[in-house]
């Protein structure tokens, strides 16, 4: 019999709970420890989750010998120095997304991961969705012709309030981090990393952004157009426009539940609702990857996730968001 991976998890946040669920209801997997920086707060999502055990400091969590791996659950502007700890302790990493604030954060903690043999990986569910992965797959056969633009977006409306972590410019908050991150990863899997970037927005009386307009062109002519707003609510969620018809997502984009395929010969529309909260198959393909020895998933490459950052990186620089973790040579 196959001994179950073992997770640590990183935090005991609402993410943290949420995707804990999904690990537990994997066979093959099992909670085997929580830290938090409060000792009663990880206690209290151990007893509730059924985590085998808790500690009061990431540090003593990383340290636990029976571990396979860590989950990073805090918020983004600590994605960065928690994989580090994680990696350098000796332990595999998923880190939720955004990976890191910036690219070169994200560069750090790649070349750490790959320095150590470690397997590595950004949390970005989107890329192991059944439609996704249907869409990818029927607009490289050609179906719906050459590509020759993507839209996408993803936008939730977020009640101002300073100290939200959607506003909070320590925590990393804005909404390309948040919520563009998705659209960005949607037109990255399609189109590849572009040549330009184009980008405008408005800010929050903090300084993040609340809403960002970002065009990506491509040395081949295409384009794409990716929107992500904290203020409204997105109408649509995806749409990849072939010489030969278009592929449409419907919303959310992070886990759209139909896809349409339309053509001259007519449309045809696919259906598929995920078991439990969505984190399944991510889970499924970070258990294949540690069993088979792998150090990155070929379904969520390293490069493209520091490829989707630089993307971010250069649309805050233009639309004026600055991080406290920027260096003056980031984008932001």
């Amino acid at each position: 019999m196959v001994e179950p991976v073992r997770w640590g998890i990183l935090g005991a946040g609402r993410i943290a709970a949420t995707v804990a669920a999904d690990i537990a209801a994997s066979d093959a997997s099992t909670l085997a420890a929580v830290g938090a920086r409060d000792g009663v707060r990880s206690a209290a999502f151990a007893q509730r989750h059924g985590v085998e055990r808790s500690y009061g400091s990431y540090r003593e969590l990383v340290a636990d010998p029976q571990l396979d791996i860590i989950y990073v659950a805090t918020t983004h502007a600590q994605h960065h120095a928690h994989a580090l700890l994680a990696l350098q302790a000796g332990k595999a990493v998923l880190v939720e997304k955004a990976f890191t604030l910036n690219a070169r954060q994200a560069r750090e903690v790649v070349s750490t991961a790959r320095a150590q043999r470690l397997f590595c990986m950004e949390a970005m569910w989107m890329r192991f969705n059944p439609l996704i992965r249907d869409a990818l797959r029927i607009a490289r056969s050609g179906r719906i012709g050459d590509i020759v633009s993507v839209r996408a977006d993803l936008s939730h409306r977020f009640a101002y309030a300073p100290e939200h972590r959607l506003f909070d410019l320590s925590a990393g908050g804005g909404a390309l981090l948040d919520l563009g991150v998705y659209p960005a990863t949607f037109a990255g899997l399609f189109l590849g990393p572009p040549a330009t970037v184009q980008a405008a927005g408005d800010l929050s009386p903090t300084g993040s952004d609340v809403t960002a307009l970002v065009q990506l062109g491509y040395r081949s002519g295409q384009v794409a157009q990716l929107h992500s707003s904290a203020a409204c609510q997105g109408p649509y969620a995806g749409l990849v426009t072939g010489t030969e018809g278009w592929i449409r997502i419907d919303p959310p984009l992070q886990r759209p539940t139909a896809i349409t395929v339309h053509t001259e010969h007519g449309e045809d529309l696919a259906r598929d609702e995920l078991r439990g909260n969505g984190y399944r198959l991510q889970v499924a393909e970070v258990e294949r990857c540690l069993r088979a020895g792998e150090l990155e998933s070929p379904a969520a490459p390293l490069e493209d996730t520091v490829a989707i950052l630089e993307i971010l990186d250069e649309a805050r620089r233009q639309i004026g968001v600055h991080y406290p973790g920027d260096n003056p040579t980031d984008g932001g």
